[in-house]
């Protein structure tokens, strides 16, 4: 498998566990050629640091089930804010307070690109 495909697929799953765990505003972001932190940035919300914390624990586990490896998870015990971080693709989870506080999606959009609306 090439590793544009495995990016493809990781990204899928990514965005398919999200919408099934119905994270709102999910908006992603591509980087591939403008940044090497990753491919994709994935932003979403959730509608409590309760399920912020659970959305971001299966997805973990999700993506280490599919053979992608570990993850590296940060800000679980506050879940304000948790970065998922699963190599070429990073998945921010916000609660909508603390999203419209740091506006990710503002920052990271580059002329000429729009961030791209997901699913929910």
């Amino acid at each position: 498998m090439t590793k544009s495909h495995a990016v493809d697929e990781l990204y899928a799953l990514i965005m398919a566990q999200l919408d099934d765990d119905q994270a709102q505003e999910i908006v992603s972001i591509p980087l591939e050629g403008k940044s090497s932190v990753a491919d994709h940035m994935v932003v979403a919300s959730g509608r409590s640091t309760r399920q912020v914390a659970a959305m971001a624990q299966k997805l973990g586990e999700k993506v280490k089930q599919a053979g992608f490896g570990p993850v590296r998870i940060e800000g679980l015990p506050q879940a304000d804010w948790v970065l998922i971080d699963c190599g070429d693709v990073v998945v921010h989870l916000f609660r909508p307070e603390v999203r419209s506080f740091y506006n990710l999606e503002r920052m990271w959009s580059f002329e000429g690109g729009e961030a791209q609306q997901g699913r929910a």
